[in-house]
């Protein structure tokens, strides 16, 4: 059994530039804290095996994500999840003047650095 509390969480930096938490993980999927700060914007990425739901907990942003059936943007805000499902392109944005704040659930669990790889940036990083 795991028990993590935020403010001890590991601290890494994801492939699209975001700063991570690291909370838990079990052998079928893992859960982080994601931050960007004020003017940031991610870079643009896809995942190669893993699916992941968000769960949007403070501040404002826009979320793109594009895949082979569609392609949107949504305003992200306190109360908002959506999915990103494996090989979606996916890029987002801190709109706000305060840090824009989510959980992510991965499934399966985060396998690396090669598990996200760049796409072309809907806006500007």
């Amino acid at each position: 059994m795991q028990t993590t509390r935020l403010t001890d969480a590991n601290l890494v930096t994801a492939p699209d530039g975001s700063e991570i938490r690291e909370l838990v993980a079990t052998e079928k999927g893992s859960m982080v804290h994601c931050t960007l700060p004020p003017g940031k914007t991610s870079l643009a990425v896809a995942h190669r095996t893993a699916d992941e739901v968000w769960y949007f907990i403070s501040g404002v942003g826009e979320v793109w994500r594009e895949n082979d059936d569609d392609e949107i943007v949504v305003d992200a805000e306190p109360g908002l999840s959506l999915s990103i499902e494996v090989g979606t392109h996916f890029q987002f944005r801190n709109t706000g003047d305060e840090n824009l704040c989510f959980i992510i659930t991965t499934i399966p669990p985060w396998s690396g650095d090669d598990e996200a790889y760049r796409v072309q940036d809907h806006w500007p990083a």
